[in-house]
């Protein structure tokens, strides 16, 4: 499992780079929902994401939707612990 979770969070945080590079560029993006949805599997490399390259942390309302990912994933990852 943790191989998976290494894995899943550096392309995570690859992507949130590379969504960055092409805003920049002013070129095609990654939509939200896939920057969310990878967030579910890898949220430590999406925060590092946004945090390392800027990217997203001024819009509020994707801010709001990611604290709910991370909830979530503080949820399961309770729940796995207890089982």
């Amino acid at each position: 499992m943790i191989p998976f979770l290494l894995i899943a969070n550096l392309v995570t945080f690859g992507v949130f780079g590379f969504d960055k590079w092409q805003a920049k560029k002013h070129q095609w993006r990654i939509s939200e929902n896939t920057l969310l949805g990878l967030s579910l599997i890898g949220v430590v490399g999406a925060a590092s994401g946004m945090i390392l390259f800027n990217h997203k942390v001024s819009k509020k309302s994707f801010l709001m939707k990611f604290v709910l990912v991370v909830l979530i994933d503080l949820v399961v990852f309770y729940r796995l612990l207890r089982h």
